[in-house]
């Protein structure tokens, strides 16, 4: 934060893809007349793009986390109008911080009448946020030769094996 940085006003248009994005994400979920349920590969994204975003504003790293915003509400938007609403709530409330009118105005557009700053900042799972399979570099003297994924609790056996 404290680095001089130079402005570049070509960035401005990824700023305002990203704010049409999270826009449109919102606009689809508002028209939704039935909240579909929150798909598994979603919930876990959801959990570790909320831990992700609260670690980076405690660390004051704050391109990350909108980075992670990204990865999350391109998510949402892959899906369609399938979006239950407490994944376009979580993405609002992460979203918050950095875009607080655009996130109001989200969070009005999908039906709820009190204030966002009202609103408990999201929890997350530990659990959710952990990673079932690992992927390890494969090596032939020396040299890296491509990668395999393994289950994370698999012992040094079976992934020689592979």
């Amino acid at each position: 934060l404290e680095a001089s940085k130079p402005w570049q006003t070509s960035q401005i248009a990824g700023v305002v893809r990203f704010r049409n994005k999270v826009h449109s994400v919102c606009l689809l979920s508002s028209q939704n007349k039935e909240d579909f349920p929150l798909q598994k590969d979603t919930e876990i994204l959801l959990h570790k793009t909320t831990k992700k975003v609260t670690e980076d504003i405690e660390s004051l790293s704050f391109n990350t986390a909108i980075s992670a915003l990204m990865v999350y509400c391109n998510h949402l938007n892959a899906q369609g109008s399938n979006l239950s609403k407490k994944s376009v709530e979580t993405l609002i409330l992460l979203v918050s911080p950095f875009a607080p009118h655009l996130a109001e105005e989200c969070w009005e557009m999908i039906g709820n009448k009190s204030a966002l700053a009202k609103f408990d900042w999201p929890d997350f799972s530990e659990e959710l946020c952990e990673d079932e399979k690992v992927w390890i570099g494969v090596q032939v003297n020396g040299k890296k030769v491509g990668e395999v994924e393994i289950d994370k609790a698999a012992d040094e056996r079976t992934a020689k094996d592979l």
